[in-house]
């Protein structure tokens, strides 16, 4: 396939690039900077904002599928990058007969939390994360997953939990809706993002990706993943 990522240069992002480009697919890299990105075969980097529909349009068309890589950090300001450079890409692909889309979301948007995470994470550390630190960035979530369900396209949304890294994918879980574990590392979310493009079980379906494997302290991951980076 020929896919374009949106987000290559993320965290989640440059590993979806590494893993397309070994599994023979063809990639085009949306980046705001280009020079961020190595140049290597099968790959084409293409300067995009993705707030800017002219360039997300040059960037879809004529490609098989869509992956979304994007994120953004624990902030209280505004967030719509989620919701604008998704919107854009569902614009340019029905302009151009491009079907199959598959996003990053998060299931800290889930209406019944997580599985085991016990008292403390579930009255005290989600709400603050979910409620405070991280409001504006999940409302642009929750609207991004929103105009994908009102879209006629072949969308699957991919819900990760805690984000954190590990040197290669590991067995993990997909389950529709709900996750089995509060983590998720980036390469088996990037594997999972892949697999849904190339199959069709969660075609207009939400996925859920669960690492179940590895445990990461949870505080050290917010902290590392959400506060510091802010």
């Amino acid at each position: 396939m020929h896919l374009t990522i949106l987000g290559a240069t993320g965290g989640t992002g440059r590993i979806l690039v590494d893993q397309a480009l070994a599994a023979g697919h063809k990639v085009t890299a949306a980046v705001r900077r280009p020079e961020a990105v190595t140049p290597r075969d099968g790959l084409d980097v293409v300067a995009c904002d993705v707030r800017d529909p002219a360039a997300v349009e040059a960037a879809v068309a004529g490609r098989d599928a869509v992956l979304s890589a994007l994120g953004g950090r624990f902030t209280p300001d505004p967030v719509d990058v989620y919701s604008v450079g998704v919107g854009n890409a569902v614009a340019a692909m029905r302009r151009h007969g491009v079907r199959r889309i598959v996003v990053v979301s998060s299931t800290a948007i889930q209406p019944d939390g997580h599985p085991g995470g016990g008292f403390v994470f579930d009255r005290l550390v989600e709400p603050v994360v979910a409620r405070v630190l991280a409001r504006t960035l999940y409302a642009d979530v929750r609207r991004m997953e929103a105009l994908l369900r009102a879209s006629d396209l072949d969308w699957t949304i991919a819900r990760a939990s805690g984000l954190f890294d590990v040197p290669a994918p590991t067995p993990y879980t997909l389950t529709e809706e709900r996750s089995v574990s509060l983590y998720t590392a980036r390469a088996d979310l990037a594997a999972a993002l892949l697999e849904a493009a190339a199959g069709d079980r969660f075609v207009r379906r939400v996925m859920a990706v669960s690492t179940v494997s590895e445990k990461p302290n949870i505080l050290g991951l917010i902290w590392r993943e959400g506060i510091n980076r802010r």
